[in-house]
């Protein structure tokens, strides 16, 4: 992991800690505009029942997010390791950043469909 990763990393947790104890929500603004969920909608109360660990509860709000932060999280044990190891450094391959971004659009556009109305927060 480099400088650059560590520091946006840190700040993410930073922020949402401040957040979370000030229990400040954080609007969507494509949802007030639009009146539809976007890929990102239900983060806040997913991460807040992650910190009660009501993972359930937090899967039901984004599941695509849910997923993508144990991912995530697998991805950088196994970056450590390897780098601990075999000191060689990981990164991810341009395809698999943009096929996680056709599947947020996927799950963006499923969780705006009726029929679909478990996917949305």
């Amino acid at each position: 992991m480099d400088k650059r990763e560590c520091k946006i990393l840190i700040t993410f947790f930073f922020v949402v800690m401040v957040l979370f104890y000030l229990k400040i929500p954080i609007p969507c603004i494509f949802h007030k505009i639009t009146n539809l969920y976007c890929p990102g909608c239900g983060i806040t109360r997913m991460i807040n029942a992650i910190f009660h660990f009501k993972l359930e509860e937090a899967f039901s709000y984004n599941a695509y997010v849910f997923i993508l932060i144990l991912i995530s999280i697998l991805y950088l044990i196994i970056k450590y390791f390897v780098y601990i190891i075999l000191k060689k450094e990981i990164k991810i391959p341009n395809i698999i950043i943009y096929i996680l971004i056709i599947i947020a659009i996927i799950f963006a556009i499923l969780r705006n469909i009726p029929s679909f109305s478990y996917l949305a927060p």
